[in-house]
């Protein structure tokens, strides 16, 4: 296996994932509670993981059957990126928000494991982030998408479980919007050189 193709699929996974979003605010919420963590944070990652192969070798075919897709992905993956970019850091300066946590009383194991499903099949976004984004990514390593594939899914089975198992530490941190705006400034900057890559063929 390449393992710099290997890091560079995990870096990207994380860079992607980490984004402040409602499913990862669910986690969070899960881990605070302390309530089916390990199920949550499962559910996610293998979601995620399946997204991810899919992506990775569904898109490499369509685009040997289309090869003019493969700059349309490129260039609008790039897009994609910079306004995603741009709005991290607007938000960075702008927001105020801290994370809020429910206090009430917790679902039942089901409608837990349901929720989670939802907020993962539901979201366009991850579609986006998981089947195009790194789909289109992974071809610039020819000959190596298993390795990115592979450090892709690591990243978020790493992501996952870290929030879900580390919310009791990450709480007070988050809790003050400067750490927002720390988080949410580094995943700009990421996001722009991610598309500066896919831009210049990686």
């Amino acid at each position: 296996m390449d393992l710099t193709t290997y890091f560079t699929g995990l870096t990207v996974g994380l860079s992607l994932i980490v984004a402040i979003g409602a499913q990862n605010a669910f986690i969070l919420r899960q881990g605070l509670r302390n309530e089916y963590v390990f199920a949550v944070c499962l559910a996610c990652a293998l979601s995620d993981a399946i997204l991810i192969v899919a992506g990775v070798t569904s898109l490499k075919q369509v685009v040997d059957l289309m090869p003019w897709l493969d700059p349309l992905m490129r260039y609008g993956g790039a897009a994609f990126l910079l306004w995603y970019g741009a709005k991290s850091l607007y938000s960075a300066v702008r927001t105020s928000g801290v994370l809020q946590v429910s206090n009430g009383a917790g679902a039942g194991f089901g409608k837990t494991i349901a929720m989670c499903l939802a907020l993962t099949w539901l979201n366009p976004h991850v579609y986006l982030d998981t089947v195009i984004l790194l789909g289109t990514i992974s071809t610039r390593f020819a000959g190596h998408q298993v390795a990115f594939a592979a450090g892709a899914t690591t990243g978020s089975f790493l992501f996952f479980f870290s929030l879900g198992y580390g919310a009791a530490w990450l709480r007070p941190i988050f809790s003050r919007p400067a750490s927002w705006r720390i988080l949410e400034t580094v995943i700009a900057f990421v996001m722009w050189l991610i598309a500066f890559k896919l831009l210049n063929g990686m």
